[in-house]
């Protein structure tokens, strides 16, 4: 009996050694998990923008387009309608060579214009020089369409580490992510698009919106997410308007 006794004693240690070698390592993939999240900095370094400060309640509608005829111009339309007209648009040049109607208009109707680089790759997929081609491509691109002084760079896919980072300053560019995501490119439903961007936003937020074809709510959702910024008291401008002098946010990148 006292065998059996000190033998489950062992046993029970050694499940329990088990449950915390699991918890730890559970705990590290977790983190691991956390720090690729990419609205990150160098503590010295290139920096990514999410947001700006609260006090200044402020808040940037952005909205990329990567492909598409259709959805582009009913977004314009209904900015047009509601009165905005500075929002910024992250455009993939490979769309802006296509559309240059539509980039023509997006200046006309007084919105900037960011680059989400020419092709639609992930950059952290790329090769150093694979990703320079790519961002002085759609350089380029955006000269011959008389669009000048682009200089906010959305990684396609929204995906990027250190080395992105450095590339873009290297190339003049300044890496903007977001901090309120509607997920519109999910198409939850007009109601859930709504109560995703517009829940928890305050100033300083950088929302992320859609003017692709594969964003089929968006145009329905837009006027209420407009309505809710103007009764929260907060006010819409450029991303250069939202980082221009204030302390903007960011962590260190892995």
């Amino acid at each position: 009996m006292n065998q059996f006794y000190v033998f489950h004693i062992k046993r029970v240690k050694q499940l329990i050694i088990i449950l915390i070698i699991a918890f730890f390592t559970a705990g590290i993939l977790y983190v691991q998990n956390f720090m690729q999240f990419p609205v990150f900095s160098t503590s010295d370094g290139p920096k990514a923008v999410y947001r700006g400060e609260t006090k200044n309640n402020e808040v940037s509608l952005t909205f990329n387009i990567t492909w598409g005829d259709v959805k582009a111009e009913p977004i314009l339309n209904i900015l047009k309608k509601e009165g905005i007209s500075n929002a910024t648009f992250f455009l993939s040049a490979s769309w802006a060579e296509r559309h240059p109607d539509l980039v023509s208009r997006i200046i006309k109707d007084g919105h900037q214009i960011g680059s989400m680089g020419y092709a639609y790759k992930n950059y952290t997929d790329l090769e150093k020089e694979e990703i320079r081609r790519d961002i002085t491509k759609a350089q380029e691109v955006f000269l011959e369409l008389g669009v000048k002084d682009v200089d906010l760079l959305r990684p396609p896919t929204g995906n990027f580490n250190k080395e992105v980072l450095n590339i873009a300053q290297k190339s003049g560019y300044t890496v903007v992510h977001y901090s309120i995501d509607s997920e519109d490119w999910t198409n939850p439903g007009v109601d859930k698009i709504i109560e995703n961007t517009v829940s928890d936003l305050k100033g300083g937020d950088i929302i992320l919106l859609h003017a692709s074809d594969s964003a089929k709510q968006t145009e329905e959702a837009l006027p209420a997410i407009i309505k809710n910024i103007k009764e929260k008291g907060l006010k819409n401008v450029t991303i250069e308007k939202l980082v221009a002098n204030t302390e903007v946010k960011s962590s260190e990148v892995k």
